[in-house]
C-alpha cells in the first residue's frame, strides 16, 4: 500500500484531498505545517507528498520540497506541489525546487488522480 502525505495549512483542503483519495489503495496521512511535514517525511518516508506551496511558518512548500529532494535518504519520495499560483514563474520555481509535478488550485479530483497516476512509482 502506498503512503501519501497531504500537507496544507487549511483543514478543509486536506479533507477534500483525503476524500478524493480514500477509495484508492493508499494510506493517507496529514500535516498542517512544513516543519511537521518534514519531520514526518524523514521518519516515515511516504511514497508521495502532496504539498501546498503557500504555508505559514519557517518552511513554505518550496523549502520543504528542496529539503526532501536534497536529502539522499529520501530519494524516491515524490513531491506534487499544490498551489493557487499558476503563472509560469510559479511553476518554474516549483520545478527548480525539485517537484515531480505541479498542480494549480482549484483542481478537480480527476486531475489529482491523473497527476498521481502519472508519477512513475504510482502508476
Amino acid at each position: 500500500m502506498k503512503t501519501i502525505l497531504i500537507v496544507d495549512d487549511h483543514a478543509d483542503i486536506r479533507r477534500l484531498i483525503r476524500m478524493t483519495l480514500e477509495f484508492d489503495n493508499y494510506q493517507i496521512r496529514e500535516e498542517a505545517t512544513g516543519e511537521a511535514a518534514l519531520r514526518f517525511v524523514e521518519t516515515v518516508r511516504p511514497d508521495v507528498v502532496l504539498l501546498d506551496v503557500m504555508m505559514p511558518g519557517a518552511f513554505d512548500g518550496l523549502e520543504v520540497c528542496r529539503r526532501i529532494k536534497a536529502n539522499p535518504a529520501l530519494q524516491g519520495v515524490q513531491v506534487l506541489l499544490l498551489s493557487a499560483r499558476g503563472q509560469a514563474r510559479d511553476r518554474e520555481a516549483g520545478m527548480q525546487a525539485g517537484a515531480d509535478a505541479y498542480l494549480v488550485k482549484p483542481f478537480s479530483p480527476l486531475q489529482l488522480i491523473d497527476h498521481l497516476a502519472a508519477l512513475p512509482e504510482m502508476a
